[in-house]
């Protein structure tokens, strides 16, 4: 990290990440304080543009832990898109559907919200900002400060920006800042850039039990009037089965939102084997089958992106609290996988969090000590009620096709034990089986589905539909550590499934010159910020940083 004179600016707590998780904590937090008569400087920081840039999420929202934060959420202009009238389950064949009769308890959705997640983020901040909460979006958090014990965390160091490629300032140049304070919430999502540096310094995940993913790639279409969701009961369908099969766990969704738009997603486990395997590919067929093509026929697809979720479940949380840092939400892998539902369990996480703080803070002394508090409330309230039940959920759904039901129907009967508990787990980066014992004969590159430029984009429109932009001549923020790593080894092997896995061209397979070695060439400027390369690489070759502050995508309907 270049030495350059920071500002330095002291705040009592700062939280990492602008979605909900951190947002219900801070209004937790400030509305604690003024209960109580104490005054807090309480700053958040958010590396996108704005609140809700980089929030996506075509999502089914439970209010419980909304309804705890507000009574009275529906008054304050609550951003819901529909109702949940009625759910289905579907279970798809390469050209038919079966309308499953039975429907999983986890997944009655029955009167919760359909949400825009960067929506929802935006009103909570204005909520956050309302009670008092110091908002920066466009400040990435760079790098956790740490005190002189190498142990205790003191805030963090935002990004520089207006670096030149070899990172050298330029012109433009502004130094990135020391936030320091008393506590710092990390709450960056899914696979969070600091906290992945804070469990390489302090090993803060269970090593036997590692965090696992899905990558979800998400649109919103617009559809023409008079079409299924107009007048059908069920508005909240879920998908098994086709294009996927056994070969990894995943599904798709599509959901009613309003002014006949529907938020459509495909999911797909990072614990898949063949690396043939290409994420985008699956939406794509996804989208052609018959019965999904019928509910989005004469649809144009208004956003698109793409995130991972952190879908291990209750034994692959982390230290949730440790020397003046905690965990909240999706950094936390507090997410409830069998329900495909996560925002309400996270806002409860920076809720509790708060109150911990909030103890903390009482008595017109700082108690560090109290901070303990909110690791003992996740496991005794209802967070742990909630995803308990489902903690071997995501190991079952990995499994081939008919050992993944026995499993799965085990731990629907014992309330998530199963035959074997915990079941284990492996780190995705290590599921992939090199070309040679795999046997898919698909081509190296997504098979040639035809596009239409409007309901069936291709990748790079998609990246234009995600708005997302980057200073081209910025330091890369995507690292391969080692290219010959690459040359000799990855794409011999494994024929280069970072140009499969990536929803977003970042990697792209080049010819060497007269016979030299096959390369990759990195397009920094594509990235959703997704972070599956960093997730899925099999030689852990790929580290995803953070571009400058306010660069990355736009959404603003996902």
């Amino acid at each position: 990290m270049n030495d350059f004179n920071r500002e330095s600016i002291d705040f009592d707590v700062l939280f990492v990440g602008g979605g909900p998780a951190a947002l219900a904590g801070a209004i937790r937090l400030m509305t604690a304080a003024q209960s109580a008569g104490i005054e807090l400087d309480v700053a958040l920081i958010e590396k996108g543009s704005e609140i809700g840039a980089h929030q996506i999420s075509g999502a089914i929202l439970n209010p419980r832990a909304l309804a705890e934060l507000m009574p009275d959420y529906k008054q304050k202009s609550f951003p819901s898109e529909t109702t949940v009238r009625g759910d289905a389950l579907v279970y798809l064949t390469r050209s038919r559907s079966l309308r499953l009769p039975f429907i999983p308890r986890y997944l009655h959705n029955e009167g919760f919200s359909v949400i825009s997640q960067s929506k929802f983020s935006r009103w909570l901040a204005q909520v956050a900002e309302d009670l008092g909460v110091n908002i920066f979006p466009g400040f990435a958090g760079q790098e956790i400060l740490f005190a002189e014990d190498g142990r205790t965390i003191v805030g963090v160091r935002t990004g520089d920006k207006g670096l030149d490629k070899d990172g050298k300032p330029k012109a433009t140049f502004e130094a990135g800042m020391d936030l320091t304070a008393k506590v710092t919430v990390l709450a960056e999502g899914a696979r969070g850039s600091l906290t992945e540096a804070l469990n390489r310094q302090l090993g803060i995940f269970n090593s036997e039990m590692p965090p696992i993913f899905e990558t979800g790639i998400k649109e919103v279409i617009q559809l023409p009037s008079g079409g299924y969701f107009e007048h059908s009961r069920e508005n909240c369908i879920h998908f098994l089965g086709y294009p996927l099969k056994s070969e990894a766990p995943g599904g798709g969704f599509v959901y009613q939102m309003r002014a006949n738009r529907v938020a459509l997603g495909y999911l797909v486990g990072l614990s898949y084997e063949n690396p043939r395997l290409d994420l985008y590919d699956l939406l794509l067929r996804f989208k052609r089958h018959p019965f999904v093509a019928g509910l989005i026929a004469g649809g144009k697809v208004l956003q698109q992106g793409a995130r991972t979720v952190s879908t291990g479940g209750y034994y692959t949380m982390p230290q949730l609290v440790g020397g003046g840092v905690m965990l909240i939400g999706g950094t936390a892998g507090i997410h409830n996988p069998p329900a495909l539902k996560g925002i309400h369990v996270a806002m409860k996480s920076g809720m509790l969090a708060a109150d911990a703080i909030a103890g903390a803070f009482a008595g017109g002394r700082f108690d560090p000590q109290k901070l303990t508090d909110y690791s003992k409330a996740i496991s005794t309230g209802w967070i742990a009620d909630e995803l308990f039940p489902g903690r071997n959920f995501s190991q079952a759904l990995a499994k081939p096709f008919l050992a993944k039901y026995f499993h799965l129907g085990a731990q629907y009967v014992s309330r998530g034990r199963g035959v074997l508990d915990p079941l284990p787990i492996r780190a995705d980066n290590r599921t992939l089986k090199p070309l040679k014992k795999t046997v898919s004969k698909r081509s190296e590159k997504s098979t040639n589905i035809e596009t239409d430029g409007k309901l069936l984009v291709d990748k790079l429109t998609g990246v234009y539909l995600s708005k997302t932009h980057h200073r081209e001549d910025q330091p890369s923020h995507v690292i391969i550590h080692d290219p010959d790593i690459c040359a000799q080894k990855c794409i011999p092997d494994f024929l280069a499934p970072c140009t499969r896995f990536c929803p977003g061209d970042v990697y792209e397979l080049t010819e060497g010159d007269e016979g030299a070695a096959r390369t990759i060439k990195l397009n920094p400027s594509n990235c959703l910020h997704c972070k599956t390369c960093e997730i899925k690489d099999p030689f852990e070759n790929i580290r995803w940083t953070c571009p400058e502050g306010g660069d990355g995508p736009e959404y603003t309907l996902v």
